[in-house]
C-alpha cells in the first residue's frame, strides 16, 4: 500500500514483512507477488494473453512459480486452442498431460488451423509460397476441414 504525505511529498509503503510504515528510500519489495496472497497474484496473472503469460513466467523466479504451479491458469488459454483442436486437446488430456503442456503442444497447430480456415491462406498456389510462414504438421482430419472450407469459399 502506498500513502503520499501532503506536507513534505514522501511517499510510503506499507509492506507485509515490517508493520511500520518505511519511506520509499529504504527497502521495500515493489513486486506485488511478495506482497499480495498467491490467490490475488494468481486472479492478476489470469488477466493475461497467452503472450504476457508466457513473458511474466520469465520475469522472476517467484512468478515463474507461481505460474508454473498453477494449471488452472493455463486451462483458460488451453480451452481457446481446443476449439479449433479438439481432438489434439482431447487426446493430450486423456494421456494425463497439465493443461500447459497440452496448451504448448497444440498452440501453433491451433493458431494455424484457424487462419487456414479463415481464408488466410486462400490465395497460395504452391508448396514454394508456404517456405517463408510458420508451419506445423496439421493431421488428416484438420486438412480435411481446411479443403471443406476452401472448397465453399
Amino acid at each position: 500500500m502506498q500513502y503520499v504525505s501532503k506536507r513534505n511529498s514522501i511517499t510510503y509503503f506499507v509492506c507485509e514483512r515490517s508493520p511500520a510504515l518505511t519511506s520509499a528510500k529504504e527497502t521495500c519489495p515493489h513486486n506485488f507477488a511478495e506482497i499480495f496472497p498467491t490467490e490475488m497474484s494468481l486472479k492478476i496473472f489470469s488477466e493475461l494473453d497467452i503472450d504476457s503469460l508466457c513473458s511474466a513466467l520469465l520475469t522472476c523466479k517467484l512468478w515463474h512459480h507461481i505460474i508454473e504451479d498453477s494449471d488452472h491458469l493455463w486451462r483458460n488459454h488451453c480451452l481457446t486452442v481446443q476449439a479449433f483442436c479438439q481432438q489434439e486437446v482431447d487426446g493430450d488430456r486423456q494421456y494425463g498431460l497439465s493443461w500447459k503442456v497440452t496448451l504448448v503442444r497444440n498452440y501453433r497447430r491451433g493458431f494455424l488451423k484457424r487462419e487456414w480456415l479463415r481464408g488466410r491462406y486462400s490465395n497460395i498456389h504452391s508448396a514454394d509460397e508456404l517456405l517463408d510462414k510458420n508451419m506445423c504438421s496439421l493431421d488428416v482430419e484438420t486438412w480435411g476441414e481446411i479443403l471443406e472450407a476452401e472448397l465453399e469459399r
